[in-house]
């Protein structure tokens, strides 16, 4: 401004540099993408961002069933996810919900089976004398064919609840080089688990939880990397993968190779931050490796989009585009905390910083049995600590301070 311009003009001045200097720093505390919108639309008001669901659950009570690919379903509304196979071998079923749902989901297998049933009757044949049989022609249907065997993703009391009933209503599939009397074939359909899962189910309960009846255990375990299953299912080979450490120590993901269908269980919770189980094994970096891992077996089908389809524990049926997002999202927040804490901040002063950030809006919870604060805690205390210097380098240290 001109040196003598006069007084009123300077405190003019003044206040439009002070009011400028106002307003960019408004605009630098706001993340870019809201200076953008500012700038190109300054008479549109932002709204605050809401929580909204990515898929209708079915009315409580009640069991929606999708299919996914193939001969491959998920129920939605038993607990947590229940992935079915359907077919001419009968249904193998990952995860049975909970105990009070079980009558509900048997029926909806059954559901499931009938319809695979009718839609893939035998023709009648267009050869033969005028004379034949005419069965065929009459929708003479053979019966569906039963449960044969039953997953468990993780001990969790809605991933195994269903286990007795669903697995009394199976028939186990029995070898033909076998004699004498196969004194299990009727016992129902084959449960399979990592055996630490079968370890949780049959110690003794904690206070205030009731034990899990023996009929509901794993018949059968494995405790290498991963497990096949000793013949194809339904047309397809399935393999269970152990993955440590993860929401639980004794985690489990199911791949349908033929269909490229992988049931994550806890893994992956599509509603809300993964749930780390610490006091049974869980850790924060293994959830991230077994993100890690399930992302190694997909393969898209155009720029991450479609694919293999993954089946989480909870909510909606999502592709490799999604586990990666929410992948990303565990490590970003994961190296976060991380941060603070190598910084010595106490609990406490890392629930205050909001290492989620806006993950909240889309993931968090405020109430329930998983909140956002108890993810923060099972990041912190599963998290290594941070390593003090070693004495060498910490006497150098000293030395090179004190020289300047």
């Amino acid at each position: 401004m001109h040196p003598n311009a006069s007084p009123s003009r300077r405190l003019a001045a003044t206040v439009l540099v002070a009011a400028i200097a106002a307003a960019a720093a408004v605009l630098h505390a706001q993340r870019p993408e809201q200076r953008l919108e500012q700038t190109l639309y300054p008479n549109v008001k932002p709204v605050g961002v809401l929580q909204i669901p990515t898929i209708q659950p079915p009315p409580a009570g009640e069991i929606e069933a999708l299919p996914v690919r193939g001969n491959i379903y998920v129920l939605f509304g038993a607990g947590g996810n229940t992935t079915v196979s359907i077919g001419n071998d009968g249904a193998l079923v990952v995860d049975t919900g909970k105990a009070d749902m079980s009558d509900k989901l048997l029926r909806a297998i059954d559901r499931l089976q009938v319809d695979f049933a009718l839609h893939n009757e035998p023709k009648p044949p267009a050869w033969g004398a005028e004379g034949r049989s005419s069965i065929t022609d009459r929708h003479i249907v053979a019966a569906p064919k039963p449960i044969r065997y039953i997953v468990n993703t993780s001990a969790d009391a809605d991933h195994i609840g269903g286990n007795q009933k669903l697995r009394e209503a199976g028939t186990t599939f029995t070898g033909g080089n076998v004699a004498g009397d196969i004194r299990d074939a009727g016992e129902g359909a084959a449960i399979f688990a990592h055996e630490k899962v079968l370890a949780r189910m049959s110690a003794e309960p904690t206070e205030g939880q009731p034990a899990v009846p023996s009929a509901a255990y794993p018949t059968d375990t494995y405790y290498v990397e991963y497990y096949k299953l000793s013949q194809f299912v339904n047309g397809e080979g399935v393999q269970l993968v152990h993955v440590p450490g993860a929401h639980t120590d004794g985690d489990s993901i199911v791949w349908f190779r033929g269909s490229d269908v992988i049931a994550l269980g806890d893994l992956m919770d599509a509603d809300r931050f993964p749930v780390i189980d610490v006091a049974r094994g869980g850790t924060i970096n293994g959830v991230i490796d077994g993100l890690n891992r399930v992302l190694d077996f997909a393969i898209t089908e155009f720029r991450t989009e479609g694919g293999t389809m993954m089946i989480p524990g909870h909510g909606r049926i999502s592709d490799t585009a999604d586990v990666a997002y929410y992948r990303d999202m565990v490590t970003i927040i994961r190296d976060r905390v991380q941060a603070l804490k190598a910084k010595g901040m106490t609990l406490e002063q890392v629930k205050t910083a909001k290492a989620y950030g806006d993950y909240a809006t889309e993931f968090g919870r405020t109430s329930g049995e998983w909140t956002t604060d108890k993810f923060v805690e099972a990041i912190y205390k599963t998290l290594p600590a941070a390593k003090a210097p070693a004495p060498a380098a910490a006497a150098k240290g000293r030395a090179n301070r004190g020289s300047k």
